[in-house]
């Protein structure tokens, strides 16, 4: 007990450390809906899957996923079920930043996809991992 007392300041640092190493996987949403980078490359040419982003007409010009195809988060209820008629279908739904992607996934279980998941981390993610990006 004396140990702790003495070296508490060593202790606090120690949690404080370890909870900054844990919350990028605690806020990027690592939770059985999302995929990184390397995994959505296997499900699309695994499973292929398809990747739809939901990221407004001029983001999705400025980079996107290759092969992505465009609905915008506001339009998503309305229209993904023109894009991807089998909802057994495995569909990647991707954004910026890959917090749209998270509303969009409620959107599209809620739709009835069976096998939907999100890029974790999003098209930075995507950027980050060196995989090509398309420019419409």
């Amino acid at each position: 007990m004396s140990f702790v007392i003495e070296n508490w300041v060593l202790l606090s640092v120690a949690l404080t450390s370890g909870g900054m190493l844990l919350w990028p996987v605690l806020s990027s949403g690592g939770g059985a809906d999302s995929l990184n980078p390397n995994e959505v490359v296997q499900l699309m040419n695994r499973d292929k899957a398809v990747v739809v982003d939901v990221c407004g007409a001029d983001e999705f010009a400025a980079g996107h996923v290759v092969g992505a195809k465009n609905v915008p988060l506001e339009q998503l209820e309305a229209k993904l079920t023109g894009v991807v008629k089998n909802k057994a279908t495995p569909v990647v739904l991707v954004c910026a930043s890959g917090m749209r992607s998270k509303r969009a996934l409620a959107v599209a279980k809620k739709l009835g996809y069976e096998n939907v998941r999100s890029l974790s981390g999003g098209m930075g993610a995507w950027r980050s991992a060196s995989l090509p990006v398309d420019k419409a």
